[in-house]
């Protein structure tokens, strides 16, 4: 203990005192402010959609798979940059929730002014990356930008609307990751993908009606308790079912699928009851991505149908003499 603190002396004597000590926490606090203006965390929707595309079309090269990764950097960029446009639009609004009044734009930590700035940064990177990049078909990320932007400007206040649209940014982010490995998408599995994001979506309108009501969202105003649970009824349902008809039918797993869907089923099943069970009795709805990547029972299920599924895959691939 006693070296551990002397060390940890010895690094605060290394460190800046008075005004250059001031100036480094500030560019800190910047930094930092400017880090979680980007939401870093919600990365991973694109981590796991896009290379979804690699799933469906069995093909794994290093092409494929350099393509792929390329999509995901350039639409990690465009995302931020999405989210810096929407603070900056919900800024007002932010003011008055409890949780978001705390983000860096509504807060007054980054001004309008250096916001606009970043978000300049972040577009002329992403352009930058499309440029020099492989040659890939970018139109469903201008796509994802457009829709977006118009999401910011009005859509995200016409009530239903605003959750097609958040579906439809994980639709296209599974036609880019398409794009990028030269595959076709399987009609299923698009509505598979569309129909569980809803979920996610509805998950999330759900709890903001039972924590902070509609002063934060003025869509929220066209939602109730009961619709809510009913378009999570139908969602859930529809999702599971286009996911099986996806291994049914247009999967490449050949002679598997028979095993592999009653395989699947009660994964697929069990995964949409306990995120259902997440938002409807446990009252965690507000961010999808942390409640699915926090519960471990969801992370186990996915795991074991992730396997399934590429198990099926490299043994429709790789078939015995």
């Amino acid at each position: 203990m006693t070296t551990t603190r002397a060390a940890a002396r010895g690094v605060a004597d290394e460190l800046p005192t008075g005004p250059a000590r001031a100036g480094t926490r500030r560019l800190a606090r910047i930094c930092a402010d400017l880090i979680a203006l980007a939401r870093p965390a919600q990365w991973s929707k694109n981590l796991l959609v896009i290379p979804l595309a690699l799933v469906h079309d069995a093909r794994w090269s290093p092409s494929d798979l350099l393509r792929t990764g390329w999509a995901v950097v350039v639409f990690c960029l465009a995302s931020s940059l999405v989210y810096v446009l929407n603070d900056l639009a919900d800024r007002r609004l932010d003011r008055g929730h409890p949780v978001k009044r705390l983000r860096p734009i509504a807060d007054g930590r980054i001004p309008p002014a250096g916001a606009r700035l970043y978000a300049a940064a972040l577009a002329t990177l992403a352009c930058v990356l499309v440029a020099v990049g492989p040659p890939l078909p970018w139109w469903p990320l201008a796509a994802y930008v457009v829709l977006n932007l118009a999401y910011s400007r009005g859509l995200k206040h016409v009530p239903l609307l605003d959750i097609c649209v958040i579906a439809a940014g994980f639709g296209l982010r599974v036609l880019q990751g398409h794009a990028a490995t030269g595959g076709t998408p399987s009609g299923w599995f698009l509505v598979a993908v569309l129909t569980g994001c809803l979920v996610l979506a509805v998950g999330k309108r759900r709890h903001e009606l039972t924590t902070a009501g509609t002063a934060g969202r003025p869509a929220l105003r066209g939602y109730s308790i009961a619709l809510t649970d009913q378009l999570l009824a139908v969602n859930a349902t529809l999702a599971v079912l286009t996911f099986l008809l996806y291994l049914r039918f247009d999967a490449p797993v050949g002679v598997y699928r028979n095993g592999l869907s009653a395989v699947a089923a009660p994964l697929a099943l069990f995964g949409v009851f306990r995120y259902l069970q997440a938002v409807l009795v446990r009252q965690r709805g507000a961010d999808p991505v942390r409640t699915l990547l926090r519960d471990r029972l969801i992370i186990v299920d996915g795991l074991l149908l992730g396997a399934a599924v590429l198990i099926a895959l490299v043994a429709a691939a790789n078939p015995a003499p």
